[in-house]
């Protein structure tokens, strides 16, 4: 597994402007783009008021997102998991990476169930979360995370996806 760099003020400043929204919950920068922002975000398994994160990789880079948008808006969840039904091998792979995901959460804090993240262990619910899973992880931990990252285009090739030195986005109504 890929070791994680700590979340700097640089790197929250950096997550505010790809999300348009301050980061909650950060605990380390676990992937970074080519271009040298953070494109991966590790959360704590708790908000800091005691809810559970949704997720515990979260990728913050908004060209990443939009390509993996437009590969589940052509079905691939959907064909990934027809996939998982039918190749026993894949969904054996599929699941240690579900078990890995729930090693690594709980070694932080356990949250006293095995619901992970992005439909695994038996279906594909959001790419998002298996290429955020494939990135921070590393090739081979993950393999639909790893099959959605060969899909994407270089995402980084046209730079920084945002301007670190701009003004923050304003806070968005009604979200805390």
């Amino acid at each position: 597994m890929s070791e994680h760099e700590p979340f700097t003020d640089k790197d929250r400043s950096a997550v505010h402007h790809q999300l348009g929204r301050a980061p909650r919950a950060t605990r380390a920068v676990a992937h970074r783009c080519p271009c040298g922002l953070p494109d991966v975000v590790q959360t704590n398994p708790r908000m800091e008021d005691g809810t559970p994160f949704p997720t515990m990789y979260y990728l913050t880079c908004p060209r990443a997102a939009s390509a993996i948008g437009t590969l589940e808006a052509d079905g691939v969840m959907r064909q990934m998991t027809q996939r998982l039904q039918e190749d026993d091998d894949l969904a054996e792979r599929y699941r240690a990476a579900h078990e890995q995901y729930l090693a690594t959460r709980d070694a932080i804090e356990p949250l006293g169930h095995e619901i992970t993240a992005g439909g695994m262990p038996t279906r594909v619910k959001c790419l998002h979360v298996l290429v955020a899973h494939s990135l921070a992880a590393g090739p081979g931990i993950n393999p639909l995370g790893d099959e959605a990252l060969e899909m994407l285009p270089e995402w980084w090739a046209k730079g920084p996806c945002v301007d670190v030195e701009a003004p923050l986005p304003p806070p968005r109504k009604g979200r805390r």
